[in-house]
C-alpha cells in the first residue's frame, strides 16, 4: 500500500512532456465520429464501450496516444485515431472531460462486496484498495493520469479488468484479450489476483458510484 501511494505521489509531481491545450468547442466538433460508440455527450449508449464524460484530460490523451501507437490494440479504435494530431487529441480530451457522466445503478446484491474491495482491497490476496489510485469517490487522479471510474459501465470495467488480469497472469492464448499499457504494470499486478466474482462486484459498485458522494 505504501509503495502504491508513493508511486501516486511521484507520478503526480513528475515533470512530463507538455500537452497541447485543448479547446472544448473544437473538441465538440471533432467528436462527431466518436458519438456512435461513446455518445454525443460522452455517455456511451452501450455497456461494451466506455463513457468518456468527466474523464481526466491527461488520461484521455494518453489512451488515444496508446491506441495510435499500437500499445493498446482495438480494431475499431485504430482507424479512428490513425490521423489524429496532438491538437486533435487535446481538443477531444477537453470536450469529453467537460461533460458530466451519467451514473448507473449498482446491483444491490454486489454493493457491499464491491465497496469493500474498492475501499479496502482484499488483504488476504494482496489486492490493494482501488481508492488509493482512483480516489475515494472514484474521481481519479488527474495529475497522475489515473482514470475516474465513478459511473463507468460495469460491463466495460469487467472487460478491462479481465484484460489486465490475462496479461498479468501471462495468459497468451490467442482468444484472450490482453491490456498492457498500465504504468509499472500496476493494474496487471492487481487484477491478476482478482477472481471473476471480485471483478464483477467492484465493477458493479463503481457503476453506481458518484463523484459527488
Amino acid at each position: 500500500m505504501k509503495c502504491l501511494k508513493l508511486f501516486v505521489l511521484l507520478a503526480a509531481t513528475a515533470v512530463s512532456h507538455a500537452m497541447a491545450a485543448g479547446d472544448v468547442d473544437a473538441g465538440k466538433e471533432k467528436s462527431q465520429p466518436c458519438a456512435a460508440c461513446h455518445g454525443a455527450d460522452g455517455n456511451s449508449p452501450s455497456g461494451e464501450w466506455p463513457s468518456l464524460a468527466g474523464q481526466g484530460e491527461k488520461y484521455l490523451v494518453e489512451q488515444i496516444q496508446a491506441f495510435k501507437a499500437g500499445d493498446r490494440q482495438n480494431a475499431l479504435m485504430a482507424p479512428m485515431v490513425a490521423n489524429l494530431s496532438e491538437q486533435d487529441m487535446a481538443d477531444l480530451a477537453a470536450y469529453f472531460s467537460a461533460q458530466t457522466i451519467k451514473v448507473g445503478q449498482a446491483d444491490p446484491e454486489l454493493v457491499e462486496q464491491g465497496e469493500r474491495i474498492y475501499r479496502g482491497g482484499v488483504v488476504a490476496d494482496g489486492v490493494p484498495a482501488c481508492s488509493g489510485c482512483h480516489g475515494p469517490a472514484g474521481e481519479g487522479v488527474e495529475a497522475a493520469g489515473f482514470p475516474a471510474l465513478a459511473g463507468q459501465h460495469a460491463q466495460y470495467l469487467e472487460i478491462q479488468l479481465k484484460a489486465f488480469r490475462a496479461a498479468g497472469r501471462g495468459d497468451l492464448g490467442d482468444n484472450v484479450v490482453k491490456r498492457t499499457n498500465d504504468p509499472q504494470e500496476m493494474m496487471r499486478t492487481v487484477a491478476a489476483k482478482m477472481s471473476d466474482a471480485e471483478i464483477k462486484a467492484v465493477a458493479s459498485f463503481l457503476n453506481g458510484l458518484s463523484t459527488e458522494e
